[in-house]
């Protein structure tokens, strides 16, 4: 197929698809699914190789978001039957976090709900960072908090943080059908902060939210030129008591024409698989392993994952490895654009463009994009709690969510 020829040339030398041709992989029959899935991993080798990257959530502030988000269940009005509690102190969030470490993730997510951090949610951030990073060595932490006010990224730069994560969720076009107390410009703005002060820049989107392949082309395209380091791609479950209940849009097939596309726009990358993969991959989830280089390990913010070691053994059965502390996530074309920004403070595209339009300098090696917190929008995936059965379009099925019950904030422990 010409299509996939022309996209893995380009992805292997990261060179910009047209968007035409993003839009004609969403475009795809199912008689060519897998032949998509090949062509992108291809890309996903050259990068990656076979590793995959475990991610771990800790939500330290849940429920009771001023934001009016139609995707989140902690949204404002929300109804969903969501754990609602403060601030954890430091030590629960280490030991919240010390579990997703045991079960192998390299990277915590510290995620908290809310419009955006005070001076004073920066400090007790940067406290339980350092009681993380001080009862696990080694371990990456990104933060994930809201829109971020001038310095406020430097300051968690300065306490230990190594990524921060905001998505741009959908298309500029169509973000105020989705959220309207803030801006598609309030989220770019805080992603290029975050990336100015040298922290990683994690920014990805939610499919399924009623976007057109326009849309979701857009987003893609947005988050390359944001150059983020990490992408996380989340599939929308419909939380009843949200706008967006009744959105059951998504099959296993178009989840992974929508990682590929993803893929084959940001090859060097790393692209997660976020939220809802439980519910809307199902079994082809090992497929998606071929696409991306990175998953969640375990629960979400406010809904239950896959049990850690079903995670685990997965990645096995497919012939993959779980990526070890000691590697670089990112190609060493990225990692190193990357340290010098973090040493230098960088402006938001810091020199040369690490999502690169143009082919690997002479000694790049094909090593393995990694950044930071995939899903930790106020998007709340789940997993289903038994074999679902394809819904019908605009069918409510809340069987399918399983709200969290356990983990940070419970006295239940996690299942990773």
């Amino acid at each position: 197929m010409d299509l996939l020829n022309t996209l893995v040339d380009k992805g292997l030398r990261r060179e910009l698809p047209t968007r035409e041709e993003a839009l004609a992989v969403l475009a795809t029959s199912d008689d060519e699914l897998l032949d998509v899935v090949a062509a992108a991993g291809k890309v996903r080798r050259q990068w990656f190789g076979r590793r995959v990257k475990l991610n771990y959530l800790v939500n330290l502030k849940s429920g009771l978001c001023p934001e009016d988000c139609s995707y989140c269940s902690q949204r404002l009005g929300s109804t969903a039957g969501i754990l609602k509690y403060t601030w954890l102190k430091p030590e629960e969030a280490s030991q919240a976090a010390a579990a997703g470490v045991a079960g192998g993730a390299k990277r915590v997510c510290l995620v908290a709900s809310g419009r955006g951090p005070t001076d004073r949610d920066v400090d007790r951030v940067g406290k339980t960072i350092a009681a993380i990073k001080e009862q696990n060595e080694g371990v990456e932490v990104c933060a994930c908090l809201g829109l971020l006010s001038d310095g406020q990224a430097e300051r968690l730069r300065d306490a230990g943080a190594d990524a921060y994560n905001h998505n741009l969720n959908t298309s500029e076009a169509t973000y105020g059908q989705i959220t309207k107390t803030h801006t598609y410009a309030d989220r770019v703005d805080t992603v290029q902060k975050a990336h100015g002060a040298g922290l990683s820049a994690c920014s990805g989107l939610i499919a399924g939210m009623g976007e057109s392949d326009e849309d979701l082309v857009d987003v893609v395209f947005s988050l390359r030129e944001l150059d983020a380091d990490s992408v996380p791609v989340n599939f929308l479950i419909p939380f009843e008591g949200t706008p967006l209940a009744k959105e059951w849009n998504l099959t296993p097939q178009r989840c992974l024409r929508i990682l590929a596309m993803a893929r084959f726009v940001c090859p060097d990358v790393e692209v997660r698989l976020a939220g809802g993969r439980e519910v809307h991959l199902r079994s082809m989830q090992p497929l998606a392993l071929h696409i991306v280089n990175s998953i969640f390990l375990g629960d979400y913010l406010t809904s239950e994952g896959q049990a850690g070691q079903a995670d685990l053994d997965m990645i096995a059965d497919a012939g993959f490895e779980v990526e070890g502390a000691g590697t670089s996530t990112l190609p060493a074309h990225r990692s190193d654009a990357l340290a010098a920004a973090t040493a230098g403070g960088c402006g938001s595209n810091g020199g040369a463009s690490l999502c690169g339009s143009g082919a690997p300098a002479e000694g790049d090696e094909a090593a393995g994009c990694g950044s930071a917190c995939g899903g930790c929008s106020g998007h709340a995936p789940a997993a289903p709690t038994s074999a679902p059965v394809q819904a019908e379009a605009g069918e409510v099925r809340p069987e399918l969510v399983a709200v969290r019950r356990r983990g940070a904030g419970t006295d239940v422990a996690p299942n990773a």
